[in-house]
């Protein structure tokens, strides 16, 4: 018979105890008990520890546990009118519901925070210090330009659009915007700068 390894009786000594190991695995494990002392001991410990869990009385469920829990469920509330108006409207009411939901996240973003941020298709010229992105003169930006919550400085080109919110905006005598220039102050005027710029991906793609 083969020499088994001490890894694999350990796993057919699990198998044995579950009632899973078949007949000739049986006698492969039989025979390395019998050669391995250690193995042997290990068995032993794990069939003592299987019986004592055998032994344990099984804690029966209470007979009324079943009732308690039904108890314990919330009622079911009859539905209002305006769940009502709710079905019998189901296309106002989606539309109702996504402009909420487009509202509430727009205003929601409007004031999450301070923090600077920067888009823009070519940022390699642009530079950042702290709150103030600046164009340095003699250098070109491809493309648009979108600033939140900060401060730029244009001394050099911006060929695209320039869009500054909720911050500042200053040209300098050598500054050229190819695009238009727009600065959003106001939390309704940024959400619809948003709402149209979303409605643009969809209908568009960028």
């Amino acid at each position: 018979m083969a020499h088994m390894k001490c890894g694999d009786a350990i796993a057919y000594m699990h198998e044995y105890l579950d009632g899973d190991l078949p007949l000739e695995q049986r006698r492969k494990l039989k025979h390395h008990l019998s050669e391995c002392p250690a193995c042997a001991a290990r068995f032993q410990s794990m069939q003592h520890t299987e019986a004592l869990l055998r032994a344990m009385p099984v804690e029966a469920a209470p007979a009324d546990l079943t009732h308690k829990i039904m108890k314990s469920l919330p009622k079911t509330r009859s539905p209002k009118s305006w769940t009502t108006w709710v079905r019998r409207h189901p296309g106002m009411s989606a539309a109702a519901i996504f402009l909420l939901i487009m509202l509430s996240s727009f205003v929601a973003m409007w004031n999450q925070g301070q923090q600077l941020s920067l888009k823009g298709d070519d940022l390699e010229h642009v530079v950042v210090k702290g709150r103030t992105v600046i164009v340095p003169e003699g250098e070109r930006v491809e493309g648009d330009l979108i600033i939140e919550n900060g401060e730029l400085q244009v001394l050099g080109e911006v060929d695209g659009n320039l869009t500054v919110i909720d911050g500042n905006v200053t040209l300098a005598s050598t500054a050229h915007i190819a695009g238009k220039v727009k600065e959003i102050d106001r939390a309704m005027d940024w959400a619809w700068y948003k709402l149209t710029s979303w409605f643009d991906t969809l209908a568009y793609g960028s």
